[in-house]
């Protein structure tokens, strides 16, 4: 039986390599070594920056959010007290940008907010 050996798929697999490190400088996008370290820690820093990704916008809503309540003499924690006890339910990211966009609406949900607690 004849042997087989793996030149194709290795070539494969390292070409799919260097092609994801293509732009990198200097050798990190010439030697196989070297790209695939910086490819597979760049792979681990986009899975973690897509988690980061969420929690940044979370917290940008939040500063909106308490940014138009202190404008409305209220704190965020209350706030949300608020909106929860008066039964509405909305999320973060639509209350921000009520609160950017359209700030009579936004000071009718504190008011709402205020007389449920």
């Amino acid at each position: 039986m004849a042997r087989i050996k793996g030149a194709m798929m290795t070539r494969k697999r390292r070409n799919k390599v260097l092609k994801l490190a293509k732009g990198y400088w200097g050798a990190k996008s010439k030697h196989f070594k070297m790209a695939n370290q910086a490819v597979m820690k760049s792979l681990t820093y986009a899975y973690i920056g897509r988690k980061q990704k969420k929690r940044d916008y979370r917290k940008l809503w939040i500063t909106r959010i308490s940014a138009g309540c202190k404008a409305n003499g209220m704190n965020y924690s209350t706030f949300m007290h608020g909106l929860k006890k008066a039964g509405i339910d909305m999320n973060r990211k639509m209350l921000s940008e009520t609160a950017i966009h359209n700030p009579e609406a936004f000071t009718q949900l504190v008011s709402t907010a205020k007389a449920a607690l």
